[in-house]
Protein backbone atom coordinates (compact mmCIF):
# COMPACT_ATOMS: atom_id res chain seq x y z
CA UNK A 1 0.00 0.00 0.00
CA UNK A 2 2.76 2.59 1.12
CA UNK A 3 4.93 2.00 -1.86
CA UNK A 4 1.98 2.24 -4.75
CA UNK A 5 0.68 5.23 -2.84
CA UNK A 6 4.38 6.69 -3.23
CA UNK A 7 4.48 5.81 -6.83
CA UNK A 8 1.37 6.96 -7.68
CA UNK A 9 1.90 10.37 -6.27
CA UNK A 10 5.11 10.97 -7.60
CA UNK A 11 4.11 10.59 -10.93
CA UNK A 12 1.51 13.30 -10.52
CA UNK A 13 3.62 15.87 -8.40
CA UNK A 14 6.22 18.51 -10.29
CA UNK A 15 9.07 19.18 -8.07
CA UNK A 16 9.77 22.92 -8.67
CA UNK A 17 10.95 25.78 -6.34
CA UNK A 18 9.50 29.16 -5.85
CA UNK A 19 9.61 31.63 -2.84
CA UNK A 20 7.28 34.68 -2.11
CA UNK A 21 7.03 36.73 1.15
CA UNK A 22 4.77 39.16 1.74
CA UNK A 23 3.72 41.03 5.61
CA UNK A 24 2.66 39.14 9.13
CA UNK A 25 -0.86 39.41 9.40
CA UNK A 26 -3.66 36.39 8.13
CA UNK A 27 -7.34 36.35 8.70
CA UNK A 28 -10.06 33.23 7.64
CA UNK A 29 -13.88 33.03 7.70
CA UNK A 30 -15.41 30.48 10.04
CA UNK A 31 -18.82 28.71 8.43
CA UNK A 32 -21.29 26.11 10.43
CA UNK A 33 -30.13 29.71 18.24
CA UNK A 34 -33.53 31.52 23.93
CA UNK A 35 -34.78 28.02 22.05
CA UNK A 36 -33.69 26.96 18.81
CA UNK A 37 -35.30 24.52 16.44
CA UNK A 38 -32.96 21.90 15.42
CA UNK A 39 -33.72 21.99 11.78
CA UNK A 40 -31.53 19.14 9.98
CA UNK A 41 -33.24 19.20 6.24
CA UNK A 42 -33.36 15.62 5.31
CA UNK A 43 -35.76 13.35 4.29
CA UNK A 44 -35.03 11.47 7.65
CA UNK A 45 -34.56 13.87 10.02
CA UNK A 46 -34.22 11.51 12.74
CA UNK A 47 -31.78 9.40 11.35
CA UNK A 48 -29.44 12.58 10.04
CA UNK A 49 -29.87 13.54 13.62
CA UNK A 50 -28.63 10.28 14.71
CA UNK A 51 -26.10 10.79 12.47
CA UNK A 52 -24.44 13.98 14.02
CA UNK A 53 -24.80 12.17 17.43
CA UNK A 54 -22.53 8.97 15.98
CA UNK A 55 -20.64 10.96 14.16
CA UNK A 56 -19.82 13.11 17.16
CA UNK A 57 -19.13 9.48 19.32
CA UNK A 58 -16.90 8.51 16.52
CA UNK A 59 -14.68 11.51 16.74
CA UNK A 60 -14.49 11.21 20.67
CA UNK A 61 -13.78 7.83 20.29
CA UNK A 62 -10.80 8.63 17.96
CA UNK A 63 -9.61 11.29 20.85
CA UNK A 64 -9.56 9.31 23.52
CA UNK A 65 -7.55 6.99 21.36
CA UNK A 66 -3.52 7.40 21.75
CA UNK A 67 -1.78 9.17 19.03
CA UNK A 68 1.23 42.25 21.93
CA UNK A 69 2.21 43.34 19.24
CA UNK A 70 0.45 41.19 16.72
CA UNK A 71 -0.46 41.18 12.78
CA UNK A 72 -3.51 39.55 12.21
CA UNK A 73 -4.68 37.32 9.69
CA UNK A 74 -8.62 36.51 9.35
CA UNK A 75 -10.14 34.26 7.46
CA UNK A 76 -13.96 33.28 6.93
CA UNK A 77 -15.50 30.30 9.21
CA UNK A 78 -18.53 28.72 7.79
CA UNK A 79 -20.94 25.81 9.48
CA UNK A 80 -21.45 22.94 7.24
CA UNK A 81 -23.82 20.50 6.51
CA UNK A 82 -22.31 17.56 8.22
CA UNK A 83 -21.46 19.47 11.81
CA UNK A 84 -18.46 20.77 11.55
CA UNK A 85 -16.59 24.37 10.74
CA UNK A 86 -14.75 25.37 7.28
CA UNK A 87 -12.13 28.13 6.04
CA UNK A 88 -10.83 28.33 2.88
CA UNK A 89 -6.56 28.16 2.31
CA UNK A 90 -4.49 28.86 -0.57
CA UNK A 91 -1.85 26.56 -1.86
CA UNK A 92 0.62 26.96 -4.90
CA UNK A 93 1.85 28.99 -7.41
CA UNK A 94 -0.55 29.93 -8.84
CA UNK A 95 -2.68 29.86 -5.76
CA UNK A 96 -5.52 26.91 -5.66
CA UNK A 97 -8.55 27.56 -3.13
CA UNK A 98 -9.61 24.37 -1.17
CA UNK A 99 -11.77 24.18 1.58
CA UNK A 100 -10.35 22.45 5.19
CA UNK A 101 -12.39 21.35 7.99
CA UNK A 102 -10.73 23.61 10.62
CA UNK A 103 -9.91 21.32 13.54
CA UNK A 104 -8.30 22.31 16.99
CA UNK A 105 -8.12 18.07 17.63
CA UNK A 106 -5.73 17.61 14.83
CA UNK A 107 -2.52 18.45 13.38
CA UNK A 108 -1.58 17.76 9.91
CA UNK A 109 -2.89 20.33 7.39
CA UNK A 110 -4.04 18.39 4.16
CA UNK A 111 -5.90 18.71 0.91
CA UNK A 112 -7.86 16.12 -1.22
CA UNK A 113 -4.53 15.98 -3.85
CA UNK A 114 -4.12 15.06 -7.55
CA UNK A 115 -6.97 13.90 -10.26
CA UNK A 116 -7.13 10.77 -9.22
CA UNK A 117 -8.28 11.40 -5.64
CA UNK A 118 -10.34 8.65 -4.23
CA UNK A 119 -12.48 8.85 -1.41
CA UNK A 120 -14.49 6.23 -0.10
CA UNK A 121 -18.04 6.59 1.97
CA UNK A 122 -18.00 10.06 1.29
CA UNK A 123 -21.57 11.13 0.20
CA UNK A 124 -22.58 13.79 2.97
CA UNK A 125 -25.55 16.34 2.81
CA UNK A 126 -24.55 19.08 -0.31
CA UNK A 127 -21.25 17.49 -0.41
CA UNK A 128 -21.05 14.09 -3.74
CA UNK A 129 -17.74 12.31 -3.74
CA UNK A 130 -17.40 13.13 -7.46
CA UNK A 131 -17.64 17.10 -6.48
CA UNK A 132 -14.43 17.43 -4.14
CA UNK A 133 -12.34 19.44 -5.15
CA UNK A 134 -8.49 18.86 -5.51
CA UNK A 135 -5.21 19.83 -5.34
CA UNK A 136 -3.39 19.71 -8.69
CA UNK A 137 0.54 19.61 -7.90
CA UNK A 138 1.46 19.58 -11.26
CA UNK A 139 -0.37 23.24 -11.75
CA UNK A 140 1.99 24.47 -9.17
CA UNK A 141 5.29 26.03 -9.55
CA UNK A 142 6.15 25.68 -6.28
CA UNK A 143 4.97 22.47 -5.30
CA UNK A 144 7.86 19.76 -3.33
CA UNK A 145 8.07 16.51 -2.15
CA UNK A 146 10.01 16.02 1.43
CA UNK A 147 12.34 14.13 1.64
CA UNK A 148 12.94 11.27 3.77
CA UNK A 149 16.25 13.01 4.99
CA UNK A 150 14.30 16.33 5.84
CA UNK A 151 13.99 17.41 9.28
CA UNK A 152 10.46 18.24 8.71
CA UNK A 153 10.03 14.07 8.07
CA UNK A 154 10.95 13.36 11.41
CA UNK A 155 8.86 16.46 12.88
CA UNK A 156 6.13 14.42 12.04
CA UNK A 157 6.89 10.97 12.43
CA UNK A 158 9.52 10.77 14.37
CA UNK A 159 13.29 10.38 15.07
CA UNK A 160 12.73 6.67 14.19
CA UNK A 161 11.34 7.51 10.73
CA UNK A 162 15.37 7.39 10.04
CA UNK A 163 16.04 3.95 10.13
CA UNK A 164 13.50 3.62 6.98
CA UNK A 165 15.32 5.61 5.03
CA UNK A 166 17.10 2.78 3.32
CA UNK A 167 17.76 4.46 -0.11
CA UNK A 168 19.56 7.54 1.91
CA UNK A 169 23.70 6.66 2.64
CA UNK A 170 24.49 8.36 5.81
CA UNK A 171 27.39 10.36 4.26
CA UNK A 172 24.88 11.27 1.15
CA UNK A 173 24.53 14.88 1.18
CA UNK A 174 21.53 14.77 -1.27
CA UNK A 175 19.54 11.96 -0.96
CA UNK A 176 16.73 11.42 -3.53
CA UNK A 177 14.57 9.32 -1.13
CA UNK A 178 10.86 10.44 -0.22
CA UNK A 179 9.80 11.23 3.26
CA UNK A 180 7.16 7.76 3.42
CA UNK A 181 3.59 8.06 3.15
CA UNK A 182 1.37 8.92 5.79
CA UNK A 183 -2.12 7.43 7.36
CA UNK A 184 -3.93 9.20 9.60
CA UNK A 185 -7.06 7.95 12.15
CA UNK A 186 -9.71 10.52 12.73
CA UNK A 187 -13.24 9.63 14.68
CA UNK A 188 -15.43 9.70 11.49
CA UNK A 189 -12.77 8.60 8.79
CA UNK A 190 -9.04 7.93 7.64
CA UNK A 191 -6.65 9.78 4.85
CA UNK A 192 -3.25 8.83 3.12
CA UNK A 193 -0.79 10.41 1.08
CA UNK A 194 2.21 12.34 1.20
CA UNK A 195 4.30 15.16 2.63
CA UNK A 196 4.79 18.21 0.42
CA UNK A 197 6.50 21.48 0.83
CA UNK A 198 4.06 24.21 -0.63
CA UNK A 199 3.19 27.50 -0.35
CA UNK A 200 0.74 29.04 1.00
CA UNK A 201 -1.32 32.27 0.60
CA UNK A 202 -3.61 34.52 2.27
CA UNK A 203 -4.51 37.03 0.14
CA UNK A 204 -3.72 40.67 0.52
CA UNK A 205 -2.27 39.39 3.98
CA UNK A 206 0.73 37.04 3.95
CA UNK A 207 2.38 34.63 2.25
CA UNK A 208 3.89 31.49 3.73
CA UNK A 209 7.08 29.74 1.09
CA UNK A 210 7.66 25.95 2.47
CA UNK A 211 4.41 25.16 4.34
CA UNK A 212 4.31 21.56 4.81
CA UNK A 213 1.18 20.12 3.71
CA UNK A 214 -0.05 16.72 2.91
CA UNK A 215 -1.19 15.48 -0.23
CA UNK A 216 -4.08 12.62 0.53
CA UNK A 217 -4.60 10.51 -2.52
CA UNK A 218 -6.99 8.34 -0.39
CA UNK A 219 -9.59 8.93 2.32
CA UNK A 220 -12.56 7.46 3.83
CA UNK A 221 -15.66 9.90 4.98
CA UNK A 222 -13.67 12.78 4.55
CA UNK A 223 -16.03 15.63 3.17
CA UNK A 224 -12.87 17.99 2.28
CA UNK A 225 -9.49 18.52 4.05
CA UNK A 226 -8.73 19.19 7.33
CA UNK A 227 -6.79 22.31 8.62
CA UNK A 228 -5.38 20.87 11.72
CA UNK A 229 -5.19 23.45 14.84
CA UNK A 230 -3.47 21.24 17.21
CA UNK A 231 0.06 21.83 19.41
CA UNK A 232 1.84 19.37 17.23
CA UNK A 233 4.97 21.28 15.10
CA UNK A 234 3.17 20.37 12.10
CA UNK A 235 -0.32 22.16 12.83
CA UNK A 236 -1.34 25.47 11.15
CA UNK A 237 -0.98 27.90 14.29
CA UNK A 238 2.46 25.85 14.82
CA UNK A 239 4.10 26.59 11.24
CA UNK A 240 2.38 30.16 11.49
CA UNK A 241 4.20 31.20 14.80
CA UNK A 242 0.67 32.04 16.12
CA UNK A 243 0.48 33.49 19.31
CA UNK A 244 -3.40 33.04 19.55
CA UNK A 245 -6.24 32.33 17.43
CA UNK A 246 -10.00 33.10 17.89
CA UNK A 247 -13.04 32.90 16.34
CA UNK A 248 -16.92 32.96 17.14
CA UNK A 249 -19.36 30.04 15.48
CA UNK A 250 -21.92 30.95 13.99
CA UNK A 251 -25.20 28.79 14.42
CA UNK A 252 -25.78 25.51 12.59
CA UNK A 253 -28.61 24.90 10.04
CA UNK A 254 -27.20 21.72 9.08
CA UNK A 255 -27.78 23.35 5.56
CA UNK A 256 -24.31 24.75 4.57
CA UNK A 257 -26.06 28.54 4.73
CA UNK A 258 -23.33 30.75 3.58
CA UNK A 259 -23.19 33.05 6.43
CA UNK A 260 -19.70 33.09 8.28
CA UNK A 261 -17.54 34.96 10.90
CA UNK A 262 -13.75 35.59 10.36
CA UNK A 263 -11.24 33.20 12.17
CA UNK A 264 -8.78 35.65 13.31
CA UNK A 265 -4.88 34.79 13.76
CA UNK A 266 -2.58 36.43 15.45
CA UNK A 267 1.40 36.36 14.71
CA UNK A 268 4.29 38.73 15.37
CA UNK A 269 6.53 39.93 18.75
CA UNK A 270 4.16 39.45 22.05
CA UNK A 271 3.94 41.52 24.76
CA UNK A 272 3.55 39.77 27.45
CA UNK A 273 0.27 38.26 29.44
CA UNK A 274 -2.24 40.70 27.10
CA UNK A 275 -6.05 40.00 27.99
CA UNK A 276 -8.46 40.73 25.89
CA UNK A 277 -11.55 42.53 27.23
CA UNK A 278 -14.78 40.79 28.64
CA UNK A 279 -13.02 37.37 28.43
CA UNK A 280 -12.78 34.71 31.65
CA UNK A 281 -9.53 32.68 31.23
CA UNK A 282 -8.44 29.17 32.47
CA UNK A 283 -5.24 28.05 31.84
CA UNK A 284 -4.12 25.29 29.59
CA UNK A 285 -3.29 21.75 31.30
CA UNK A 286 -0.98 19.50 29.91
CA UNK A 287 -0.94 15.57 29.83
CA UNK A 288 1.52 13.74 31.33
CA UNK A 289 2.01 11.52 28.21
CA UNK A 290 2.70 12.37 24.62
CA UNK A 291 0.06 10.00 23.25
CA UNK A 292 -3.08 13.07 23.61
CA UNK A 293 -0.52 15.50 22.40
CA UNK A 294 -2.20 17.55 20.20
CA UNK A 295 -5.55 18.69 22.01
CA UNK A 296 -6.03 21.65 23.75
CA UNK A 297 -6.67 20.32 27.77
CA UNK A 298 -8.63 22.67 30.38
CA UNK A 299 -9.24 21.87 33.78
CA UNK A 300 -13.02 21.68 34.18
CA UNK A 301 -14.16 21.76 38.03
CA UNK A 302 -17.64 21.68 38.38
CA UNK A 303 -20.68 20.93 36.21
CA UNK A 304 -23.49 22.92 37.75
CA UNK A 305 -27.33 22.05 36.57
CA UNK A 306 -30.19 24.25 38.14
CA UNK A 307 -28.77 24.85 41.47
CA UNK A 308 -27.16 21.83 42.04
CA UNK A 309 -23.29 20.80 41.25
CA UNK A 310 -22.89 17.38 39.70
CA UNK A 311 -20.70 15.27 42.15
CA UNK A 312 -18.95 14.05 39.26
CA UNK A 313 -15.25 12.09 40.39
CA UNK A 314 -11.82 14.03 40.04
CA UNK A 315 -10.15 10.97 38.43
CA UNK A 316 -12.44 12.25 35.45
CA UNK A 317 -11.75 15.79 35.44
CA UNK A 318 -7.64 15.39 35.71
CA UNK A 319 -5.83 13.39 33.27
CA UNK A 320 -4.40 10.67 35.04
CA UNK A 321 -0.78 9.39 35.02
CA UNK A 322 -2.19 7.28 32.19
CA UNK A 323 -2.78 10.49 30.04
CA UNK A 324 -6.50 9.50 30.48
CA UNK A 325 -9.23 11.66 31.50
CA UNK A 326 -9.70 15.76 31.47
CA UNK A 327 -11.35 18.05 29.06
CA UNK A 328 -10.32 19.42 26.28
CA UNK A 329 -11.89 21.66 23.48
CA UNK A 330 -12.67 20.85 20.06
CA UNK A 331 -13.97 22.48 17.04
CA UNK A 332 -14.06 19.21 15.08
CA UNK A 333 -16.52 17.86 17.83
CA UNK A 334 -20.33 18.70 16.76
CA UNK A 335 -21.81 17.58 20.06
CA UNK A 336 -20.38 17.45 23.32
CA UNK A 337 -19.38 14.29 24.59
CA UNK A 338 -18.81 12.51 28.13
CA UNK A 339 -17.87 9.51 29.37
CA UNK A 340 -20.24 7.09 30.73
CA UNK A 341 -20.34 7.79 34.10
CA UNK A 342 -20.10 11.56 34.06
CA UNK A 343 -22.63 11.72 31.50
CA UNK A 344 -25.12 9.13 33.33
CA UNK A 345 -24.92 11.91 36.42
CA UNK A 346 -25.56 15.08 33.94
CA UNK A 347 -28.56 13.15 32.07
CA UNK A 348 -29.84 11.42 35.40
CA UNK A 349 -29.82 15.03 36.89
CA UNK A 350 -31.87 16.78 33.96
CA UNK A 351 -34.36 14.07 33.48
CA UNK A 352 -34.81 14.82 37.84
CA UNK A 353 -35.69 18.47 37.20
CA UNK A 354 -37.41 17.88 34.27
CA UNK A 355 -39.80 15.16 35.75
CA UNK A 356 -42.61 16.96 35.32
CA UNK A 357 -42.24 16.42 31.54
CA UNK A 358 -42.80 12.92 29.36
CA UNK A 359 -39.75 11.35 28.58
CA UNK A 360 -39.70 11.14 24.30
CA UNK A 361 -38.50 7.66 24.60
CA UNK A 362 -38.93 7.05 21.01
CA UNK A 363 -37.11 9.76 20.08
CA UNK A 364 -34.42 9.22 22.71
CA UNK A 365 -34.20 5.54 20.12
CA UNK A 366 -34.49 7.26 16.80
CA UNK A 367 -31.94 9.82 17.87
CA UNK A 368 -29.32 8.56 19.92
CA UNK A 369 -30.16 11.84 22.01
CA UNK A 370 -31.16 11.65 25.66
CA UNK A 371 -32.60 13.08 27.65
CA UNK A 372 -35.55 14.27 25.26
CA UNK A 373 -38.85 15.59 26.54
CA UNK A 374 -42.32 16.05 24.95
CA UNK A 375 -43.12 19.69 25.46
CA UNK A 376 -45.93 19.42 22.63
CA UNK A 377 -49.49 21.68 24.12
CA UNK A 378 -46.93 23.27 26.79
CA UNK A 379 -47.46 27.00 26.92
CA UNK A 380 -43.86 27.70 28.04
CA UNK A 381 -40.84 25.25 29.56
CA UNK A 382 -39.09 25.31 32.45
CA UNK A 383 -35.26 23.94 31.86
CA UNK A 384 -32.33 24.67 34.35
CA UNK A 385 -29.30 26.32 33.35
CA UNK A 386 -26.27 24.47 32.66
CA UNK A 387 -23.13 25.55 33.72
CA UNK A 388 -18.97 24.39 33.38
CA UNK A 389 -16.90 26.03 36.36
CA UNK A 390 -13.21 25.67 35.43
CA UNK A 391 -10.03 26.30 36.76
CA UNK A 392 -9.45 29.88 37.75
CA UNK A 393 -12.71 31.04 38.16
CA UNK A 394 -14.05 30.96 34.66
CA UNK A 395 -17.57 29.87 34.04
CA UNK A 396 -19.38 29.02 31.01
CA UNK A 397 -23.53 29.43 31.31
CA UNK A 398 -24.64 28.04 28.33
CA UNK A 399 -27.63 29.38 26.54
CA UNK A 400 -30.81 27.31 25.83
CA UNK A 401 -29.93 26.59 22.54
CA UNK A 402 -26.46 25.38 23.40
CA UNK A 403 -27.44 22.79 25.32
CA UNK A 404 -31.42 21.65 24.85
CA UNK A 405 -32.49 21.70 20.62
CA UNK A 406 -36.23 21.71 19.89
CA UNK A 407 -36.97 19.14 17.21
CA UNK A 408 -40.13 19.02 15.10
CA UNK A 409 -42.31 17.29 17.25
CA UNK A 410 -42.89 19.20 19.88
CA UNK A 411 -40.18 17.40 21.90
CA UNK A 412 -36.43 18.85 23.10
CA UNK A 413 -33.11 16.78 23.60
CA UNK A 414 -30.10 17.71 24.94
CA UNK A 415 -27.12 17.91 22.90
CA UNK A 416 -24.45 16.29 25.00
CA UNK A 417 -23.59 12.63 23.94
CA UNK A 418 -22.20 9.50 25.28
CA UNK A 419 -21.60 5.63 24.70
CA UNK A 420 -21.98 2.66 26.63
CA UNK A 421 -18.97 1.01 25.29
CA UNK A 422 -16.46 2.48 27.78
CA UNK A 423 -18.10 1.12 30.91
CA UNK A 424 -17.88 2.23 34.25
CA UNK A 425 -14.54 2.88 34.54
CA UNK A 426 -12.15 5.46 32.77
CA UNK A 427 -11.30 4.74 29.59
CA UNK A 428 -8.38 6.04 27.18
CA UNK A 429 -8.08 9.80 26.60
CA UNK A 430 -10.08 13.03 27.60
CA UNK A 431 -13.20 12.46 29.91
CA UNK A 432 -15.08 14.79 28.20
CA UNK A 433 -15.17 17.17 24.89
CA UNK A 434 -16.45 20.44 24.76
CA UNK A 435 -17.83 19.98 20.72
CA UNK A 436 -18.70 22.83 18.96
CA UNK A 437 -22.32 23.25 19.11
CA UNK A 438 -21.75 23.90 22.90
CA UNK A 439 -19.06 26.82 21.59
CA UNK A 440 -21.84 28.27 19.31
CA UNK A 441 -22.57 31.93 20.07
CA UNK A 442 -19.11 32.95 22.24
CA UNK A 443 -15.89 34.39 21.48
CA UNK A 444 -13.57 31.70 21.76
CA UNK A 445 -10.09 32.67 22.12
CA UNK A 446 -6.95 30.17 22.45
CA UNK A 447 -4.33 32.53 23.73
CA UNK A 448 -1.15 30.23 22.81
CA UNK A 449 1.55 32.58 24.13
CA UNK A 450 0.25 32.31 27.56
CA UNK A 451 -1.22 28.97 27.38
CA UNK A 452 -4.60 29.45 28.38
CA UNK A 453 -8.53 29.23 27.32
CA UNK A 454 -10.85 32.56 27.03
CA UNK A 455 -14.47 32.96 25.99
CA UNK A 456 -17.18 35.54 26.39
CA UNK A 457 -20.75 35.26 25.62
CA UNK A 458 -21.55 37.06 22.56
CA UNK A 459 -24.12 36.97 19.38
CA UNK A 460 -22.29 35.47 15.87
CA UNK A 461 -25.35 35.38 13.97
Amino acid sequence: MASSLLLFLLSFLILTTTSKSTPATITIPLSAPSFTKLVVPSKDPWGALNHLATQSLSRSHHIKSPKTNFSIIKTPLFPRSYGGYSISLNFGTPPQTTTFVMDSGSSLVWFPCTSRYLCVECNFPDIKRAGIPTFLPKLSSSTKLIGCKNPRCSVFFGPEIQSKCHECDSTAQNCTQTCPPYEIQYGSGSTAGLLLSETLDFPNQKTIPDFLVGCSILSTRQPEGIAGFGRSPESLPSQLGLKKFSYCLVSHAFDDTPTSRDLVMHTGSGSGDTKTAGLSYTPFQKNPTTAFRDYYYVLLRNIVIGDTHVKVPYKFLVPGSDGNGGTIVDSGTTFTFMEKPVYELVAKEFEKQMAHYTVATEIQNLTGLRPCFNISGEKSVSVPDLIFQFKGGAKMALPLSNYFSFLDSGVICLTIVSDSVFGPGIAAGPAIILGNYQQRNFYVEFDLENEKFGFKPQSCV
